[in-house]
């Protein structure tokens, strides 16, 4: 799939997140560098919490990754060079990005 050199757009409610140049493809995985825009001092550090507990990966902390998780969804969204998508996973971390997504919710 050609989806290297493709810009996907992160956007919040206070303006635009990022922007995300897609330079690695590793299905249903893209990564690539991540771009700051004006909205995204308001949630980074949603993302670093949620990053954070991630790599520790304890059973214990999944519900607590899940409301950091809810709590991105609920205020970014994602779009790809097409339009919005449905549903999607983004991790950030200084400049670079990566995530997967789907035009259909995800399941359990």
């Amino acid at each position: 799939m050609g989806f290297e050199g493709d810009v996907w757009m992160v956007r919040g409610g206070d303006g635009p997140v990022g922007e995300i140049l897609v330079d690695d493809s590793d299905f249903p995985w893209l990564s690539g560098r991540f771009t700051p825009g004006p909205g995204y001092e308001a949630v980074r550090d949603l993302f670093v919490r949620e990053l954070a507990l991630l790599e520790r990966d304890q059973d214990e902390e999944r519900d607590q990754w899940e409301a950091a998780y809810d709590e991105i969804r609920r205020r970014v969204t994602l779009a790809s060079p097409d339009g919005p998508v449905a549903e999607f996973l983004l991790h950030i971390e200084g400049d670079r990005a990566w995530f997967r997504w789907s035009e259909e919710p995800f399941g359990d």
